[in-house]
């Protein structure tokens, strides 16, 4: 027993669920979710392994515009940088995340921004293929949609003021009040600080506080620039950063970081390799008759 006890592998250090005040990319940036996926299940990640699996609950449930980079991670989750590092590399290797870039129209500029896209449903390279194409295959009809952006802070607002803990029931009723607040422009911290802040020595009803305060604080619609348009999308190996799509980089890696060159780099057959060039074209300049010799040929 005890032996078997020394050579079982460590459990890893257990990972907080996410919070409220978890950091936000600059706008534009950060987690993008990837559209049709299934409903939340607790088997998500079984395949992957117990520190990938907690990893990814956590990006799982964040939402969009949640800054997911390693230096964020590791200030949030008990791992270190090199290790999220691996984690993030074995997500994008299941088919779970994928790194890229967006170019999205303004009114006046055309701007590209990095993404990173992420997955609870793994997908496979020809799926990440036709996502870069715009033209990914829906959510099927018959499946749950998944919880909004709304239900999520009301169903965590306990975690960080427990007297506001709120039952399933009170969350969908309270959701559209809070998405009132976000189509507003509020943010999640500008929410918080509207219901949490002053709050009476006790609270007999929290979704009737919760109510009562989205009502009366609900803030002027904000002047917001026109939504910007994706009009142009791509993938990058997670190694270089080369562009490319997602057949030609299976796993997120391109052939050349997988110690396999890309033969589209080599050109086409008979083509001259790139250390020859130099040599092929002194022997051109070699051969060619002078002008002033050329009437005697």
């Amino acid at each position: 027993m005890a032996a078997s006890q020394l050579n079982a592998a460590p459990s890893p250090a257990p990972v907080p669920p996410p919070t409220l005040d978890h950091p936000m990319a600059n706008p534009g940036y950060g987690k993008r979710s990837a559209p049709g996926q299934r409903p939340r299940t607790a088997t998500d990640f079984a395949h992957l392994l117990p520190r990938d699996a907690a990893v990814a609950a956590y990006i799982d449930g964040l939402c969009d515009g949640a800054d997911i980079s390693v230096k964020t991670l590791a200030k949030t989750l008990p791992y270190g940088q090199c290790a999220l590092r691996t984690t993030l590399n074995r997500l994008q290797e299941a088919g779970h995340l994928r790194r890229g870039s967006e170019c999205v129209a303004t009114e006046e500029v055309l701007i590209w921004v990095t993404r990173t896209f992420f997955s609870r449903t793994a997908r496979g390279d020809e799926w990440w293929d036709a996502f870069t194409r715009g033209d990914a295959p829906p959510e099927h009809a018959t499946q749950r949609p998944t919880r909004s952006r709304s239900f999520i802070f009301l169903a965590a607002l306990g975690r960080e003021k427990p007297a506001l803990s709120l039952s399933q029931a009170d969350c969908v009723t309270l959701e559209p009040q809070v998405s009132e607040w976000f189509e507003r422009g509020a943010t999640e911290p500008e929410i918080l600080h509207a219901l949490t802040e002053g709050l009476p020595p006790r609270i007999h009803h929290a979704a009737a506080l919760v109510r009562r305060r989205l009502l009366d604080k609900l803030p002027p619609v904000r002047a917001a620039s026109p939504a910007p348009r994706v009009v142009l999308r791509t993938l990058e190996c997670a190694e270089c950063r080369a562009p490319g799509n997602a057949t030609a980089m299976p796993g997120g890696l391109c052939g050349n970081c997988r110690g396999k060159p890309d033969p589209a780099r080599n050109g086409p057959a008979g083509a001259v390799p790139e250390h020859g060039v130099r040599a092929r074209m002194s022997a051109v300049r070699a051969g060619l008759v002078p002008r002033a010799e050329r009437g005697r040929h």
